[in-house]
């Protein structure tokens, strides 16, 4: 791998943890003033985190499918976590989630990462 691509992978890695990280936390402010938001915390959550790895396996670069799918998961669980620590600290949900919420959330990144990678050309 060239040190151009390291830096795109990188680059893309960034840009899709940061996206999926504002949109996470979004989300927790609007949960925390609407209960029916707080309600899809679970789906929305991990919604956000297909999105934050959709994006990395568009922006992936020379990574093949498998690579895609583990920028996805990284993406998709750091921007969960973040968004889940913030929504305990407001006390909307339980300690048990940031464990669980994370796990699932690096699940659903992994999947968007791949399917991001089958789009790009």
């Amino acid at each position: 791998m060239h040190s151009t691509s390291v830096l795109g992978w990188g680059r893309g890695l960034f840009r899709a943890t940061l996206i999926g990280t504002a949109l996470q936390l979004a989300m927790v402010v609007l949960g925390h003033i609407e209960p029916k938001i707080a309600a899809l915390f679970a789906m929305l959550g991990m919604f956000l985190s297909l999105v934050a790895g959709f994006l990395f396996g568009l922006w992936s670069g020379g990574l093949g499918k498998g690579g895609a799918a583990a920028g996805g998961l990284v993406a998709g669980a750091v921007c969960a976590l973040v968004g889940i620590f913030e929504s305990f600290y407001l006390g909307d949900v339980p300690g048990w989630v940031i464990a669980f919420g994370t796990a699932s959330s690096a699940v659903t990144g992994a999947i968007g990462g791949f399917l991001g990678r089958l789009t790009h050309r």
